[in-house]
């Protein structure tokens, strides 16, 4: 497959830990220059030590960001614009699934903080990143974006809070109206769903939970991040054009959509 990737510019939030860097890392091989950011300093600085190891110096940046801070996501991709130039793929990976000692929040007693601060990263922080890139997108012709959706945004949520399974379950919507409103530009919005995959979020494969969740997946096992960040980066390629609005679920086979 020809990424086109050669000289583009990639942007990924979430970017310095679990699907957002083995992204990141695919991109970087095609020959992306790439940029990522995530919220936490100590993630920031290995994201960015790891990346700079497999690449010649200067075609990746590591940055700290809070996308509840609309100004501070502003100026990142200020930055990125003027290091590397405008970005035509965003990769929208960044998110929180809080829980409790006793699990997920409740609907009925969930607190409006816990509310607030998940869909303002997960889903929010999406769409400002989004007026971050579409200007300069609908200029060039050409764009991809992919949001990371969720299994808890597909079907029942069986382990991810109410708030989590909602503001991925709305990926779907804000890509849809992306496609209505900017497929005519050569832009394309998709969304990748993946299942129980093995990252900091999912713990060890030998937990309670894990173990309970393998008993659901056809394929025996949970996902890796490098087959989730594969579906990615055909999404943002040139072959994957035709593909607008679609959700690529990517879950072992535990949801099968009729």
């Amino acid at each position: 497959m020809s990424t086109g990737g050669t000289g583009r510019v990639a942007v990924i939030s979430g970017g310095t830990t679990g699907i957002g860097l083995a992204t990141a890392r695919r991109f970087l091989r095609d020959g992306y220059r790439v940029g990522v950011f995530g919220h936490s300093a100590e993630s920031v600085k290995q994201a960015g030590a790891s990346l700079a190891e497999s690449v010649e110096a200067g075609r990746a940046v590591a940055s700290q960001v809070d996308l509840r801070e609309p100004e501070a996501v502003q100026s990142f991709f200020n930055d990125i614009r003027a290091r590397f130039g405008a970005p035509s793929v965003l990769v929208c990976c960044a998110g929180v699934s809080p829980k409790g000692n006793n699990g997920p929040s409740l609907v009925g007693t969930i607190v409006r903080g816990e509310w607030d601060d998940v869909l303002s990263i997960n889903l929010t922080g999406a769409m400002l990143c989004c007026q971050c890139v579409l200007p300069d997108m609908q200029n060039h012709r050409f764009g991809r974006i992919i949001f990371v959706g969720s299994l808890a945004g597909r079907t029942r949520p069986l382990i991810a809070g109410p708030a989590y399974a909602v503001s991925k379950a709305a990926l779907a919507g804000l890509s849809r109206s992306l496609v209505t409103q900017y497929g005519r530009f050569g832009i394309t919005a998709n969304v990748v769903a993946p299942g129980r995959i093995l990252t900091g979020m999912t713990g060890p494969a030998s937990s309670d939970v894990n173990r309970e969740a393998i008993t659901r997946i056809p394929a025996g096992r949970l996902g890796t991040t490098d087959e989730v960040s594969a579906a990615i980066v055909f999404l943002a390629s040139d072959e994957a054009g035709f593909v607008n609005g679609a959700i690529l679920d990517v879950n072992g086979g535990e949801f099968t959509p009729s």
